[in-house]
C-alpha cells in the first residue's frame, strides 16, 4: 500500500535559470540547484550561456537578477525568494551578530589547548588561560589589521582616546597584536604589560562610557571595521580580558 501511494504522489518538478558562461558559473544558482535537489524537487537545469542571453531573460520575465527559479508554473524568484519559499531561513546583512567575536573566542581557546597539549602541559590550568587570552588578543588583532583605516574610523564611535588624538585608531591593532605576542612567549613584560593595561583600560571605559551611561546603541570594531557585532558585553570582555591578564602578570612575575 505505501509503494502504491509513492506511485501516485507526483513528482516535484521545478525550472532554474541560471548564468553558465565562460568565465562565470553564478553561485547562487549552484546553491539554488543543490537546495531544489535537497527538497526532493527534479529540476530542469536551463543555462543563461552569454550575457546576451542573460538581458533577454531578465528582460522577458521583467527581472533584475539571476537565479529565477519556476515551480509548477509560477515564478519563486532568486536565491533568498527560494529559501522563504521553502520555510528556510533568509540572513539580513544588516542584522547585528555575535558570531564573529564567539568564532574568535573558541579558535582561540581551542589553540590554546591545542598548544598546552604540544608541550605536555595540564590541558586545565593558569597557564592554559593565559595562552587563551594572548591568542585571542592577536586573533582579534588580525581581524583589524586587514583594513586598519576601517576599523580606525568605527573606533572613532566610541573610543575616548583616539577621538582626541586620530593616529591612535591606527596604531591600536599593532599595539594589541604586540601586547599578545609578548605575553604568549613570555617575552618583555616590562613591555607586554603596560601597553596592555593602557589600551585595554581606555577601551573598558570608552566602552563603559558609550553603552552604559550614555546608552548609545553602537557597532563595535573589536573584529574590524566591518562587522555588525553590537558594541558593549563582548567589546567590554576583551578590553577586560587584556587588564586582567596584565595585572596577573604584573603580580606573578
Amino acid at each position: 500500500m505505501t509503494t502504491s501511494a509513492a506511485a501516485t504522489t507526483p513528482a516535484k518538478r521545478a525550472t532554474l535559470y541560471r548564468m553558465v558562461m565562460p568565465g562565470h558559473v553564478c553561485p547562487y544558482g549552484l546553491k539554488a540547484r543543490w537546495l531544489l535537489k535537497h527538497k526532493g524537487y527534479e529540476v530542469e537545469d536551463r543555462w543563461l550561456t552569454s550575457r546576451a542571453e542573460t538581458d533577454a531573460f531578465k528582460a522577458a520575465h521583467d527581472v533584475k537578477t539571476t537565479p529565477q527559479i519556476f515551480i509548477d508554473g509560477q515564478r519563486i524568484g532568486g536565491h533568498d525568494d527560494l529559501r522563504r519559499f521553502l520555510g528556510l531561513k533568509v540572513a539580513d546583512p544588516a542584522a547585528t551578530s555575535y558570531r564573529p567575536v564567539l568564532a574568535v573566542f573558541a579558535v582561540g581557546a581551542l589553540l590554546a589547548l591545542a598548544t598546552s597539549w604540544l608541550i605536555a602541559a595540564p590541558l586545565i590550568g593558569v597557564a592554559t588561560v593565559e595562552r587563551f587570552i594572548a591568542i585571542t588578543m592577536m586573533l582579534l588583532a588580525m581581524l583589524k589589521l586587514q583594513d586598519v583605516e576601517r576599523f580606525a574610523t568605527m573606533f572613532l564611535n566610541y573610543d575616548l582616546l583616539a577621538r582626541r588624538y586620530i593616529p591612535y585608531g591606527r596604531a591600536y591593532p599593532f599595539l594589541e597584536l604586540g601586547a599578545g605576542l609578548l605575553m604568549l612567549t613570555g617575552m618583555l613584560h616590562w613591555l607586554s604589560i603596560p601597553v596592555a593595561l593602557f589600551i585595554g583600560g581606555i577601551g573598558a571605559v570608552s566602552v563603559f562610557k558609550a553603552v552604559y551611561i550614555e546608552k548609545r546603541e553602537l557597532k563595535c570594531a573589536c573584529v574590524g571595521g566591518g562587522s555588525n557585532v553590537p558594541l558593549g558585553f563582548v567589546s567590554l570582555t576583551e578590553n577586560l580580558m587584556m587588564v586582567s591578564m596584565a595585572l596577573w602578570m604584573l603580580f606573578t612575575i
